[in-house]
């Protein structure tokens, strides 16, 4: 198969400009793994949506390898189908021949970044996303006039005219999925120490993320009540910061590798059993520190004694067991569905856990969607930075969502409930979304929910 028409024209001209440097350019022998079968496509949410083999994994491992081969470069025309990819890796889980896309896709992403000259607002956007969501000191004093925004019912007003979107369709996509800015979120409120209730099991450390301590800080505090309740002594190093995850994914090579040395410090002599997660997209990051910081001979072995530790809320409470006794969550059974985030269905193979957890909780009826494997559309900041797409995904995904007829949704990652609540209220539903593990927090307290 040849690659398309807009990749190869010019082809002459492409050999003068700048391909992939020797920095990890994407492994020629994963690239050849693939046998161009053909089985991504269906599965492929970009592929769905744009209907371009350029914009399918098959079709970028195609532009991968002629670019190491020196038939095409980095340029607009090549680097736009880079950029499209979700990095949701539902073609991993479905590859028969066990392509590592996920492996090629990061590589690329890098040296895109280190070899392509973005246009200047691309550039601008890019800066302020990894300037502000990386650094949640830096954030959080920009709460401030969102929340000033919020309390005076501008938003309303500023989606109601489509000015922003006329101004810029990424800052206008922002605003669309920007949660409600309360008190809490300018609050820390969480101790470094929180003891175990009853007899202690384990000793974990917890991580807060930056999306999540700032918008989600219930989802934080949900999670520790939850594991000092089945016998865990909970630690929080206060010098945390960002897990990496948005850097990483995007390909910002010493941002990402500066704040998993970081992070991979804060944890340092704390004598933590497991090191504890409740966000999707983090967790993949968090256990691939290894990989991140491979090249680094003082942080190597310490990545990979990191990343060993790293659980997921739900992996860790699936696989330890619950002690605490779970009570209904409503005054009658209630249908459940639980939407699976990508980065840790595909990307850190969980699925069955949390699916496990949520069926022990009194009352609850778990309903399967249509398309479950399928990307939201969220991806970290995709939704932001390829708006278009985004918006077709997120509206597929809250369709089949309701079409299960559940009156719950149970989502584990912060961008992935952001998504689906921005689509929920596009469509007039008014529906109540929430992490597992504060489920599992209103279970064991005994708190009812109002649906």
């Amino acid at each position: 198969m040849q690659v398309s028409e807009d990749s190869t024209n010019n082809v002459a001209s492409l050999k003068n400009l700048k391909g992939f440097d020797s920095n990890h350019p994407p492994d020629p022998k994963l690239i050849d793994s693939c046998v161009h079968c053909g089985f991504c496509l269906s599965t492929c949410p970009s592929y769905r949506v744009i209907g371009k083999e350029m914009d399918s994994p098959r079709g970028r491992i195609y532009l991968m390898d002629a670019i190491n081969e020196g038939e095409i470069a980095l340029n607009t025309a090549t680097v736009q189908h880079f950029d499209s990819c979700l990095g949701c890796l539902a073609c991993v889980s479905t590859c028969p021949s066990g392509v590592q896309y996920d492996k090629l896709i990061s590589a690329t992403r890098h040296q895109v970044e280190r070899n392509y000259p973005r246009t200047f607002s691309d550039k601008f956007i890019r800066q302020l996303i990894f300037a502000l969501f990386p650094n949640p000191d830096i954030l959080r004093i920009l709460l401030i006039p969102l929340f000033v925004y919020q309390k005076l019912g501008l938003p309303k007003l500023v989606r109601a005219t489509g000015l922003l979107n006329k101004i810029s369709p990424r800052l206008a996509a922002m605003e669309s999925i920007l949660p409600e800015i309360t008190i809490k979120s300018f609050q820390d409120n969480l101790p470094t120490i929180i003891p175990a209730q009853g007899k202690k099991r384990y000793r974990v450390g917890v991580i807060l993320g930056c999306v999540q301590r700032l918008f989600f800080s219930p989802v934080n505090e949900a999670t520790v009540r939850v594991l000092t309740a089945n016998g865990c002594e909970v630690v929080i190093p206060k010098s945390q910061g960002c897990c990496a995850a948005l850097p990483e994914h995007q390909g910002q090579t010493e941002q990402a590798q500066a704040l998993a040395r970081q992070m991979i410090d804060s944890f340092a002599n704390t004598g933590v059993d497991y090191i504890i997660i409740n966000a999707a997209g983090c967790g993949h990051t968090l256990k691939e520190y290894g990989h991140i910081l491979a090249d680094d001979p003082e942080y190597r072995e310490k990545a990979q004694d990191f990343a060993a530790k790293v659980k997921d809320a739900q992996e860790f409470l699936g696989n330890v067991g619950l002690t605490a006794k779970l009570l209904p969550v409503t005054d009658k059974p209630v249908n459940l569905v639980y939407q699976d985030a990508c980065h840790l269905l595909h990307g850190q193979k969980i699925s069955v856990q949390p699916r496990q957890l949520l069926r022990q909780i009194p009352g609850v009826n778990l309903k399967e969607p249509l398309d479950a494997a399928l990307c939201c559309g969220s991806a970290g900041v995709y939704n932001m930075l390829q708006p278009e797409v985004a918006e077709e995904l997120g509206k597929q995904k809250v369709q089949n969502l309701l079409n299960t007829g559940a009156e719950l949704i149970a989502s584990a990652n912060p961008g992935c409930s952001l998504q689906i609540t921005k689509h929920l209220q596009l469509q007039g539903k008014n529906m109540t979304l929430m992490h597992p593990m504060e489920l599992l927090d209103y279970s064991i307290r005994g708190v009812k929910l109002d649906l």
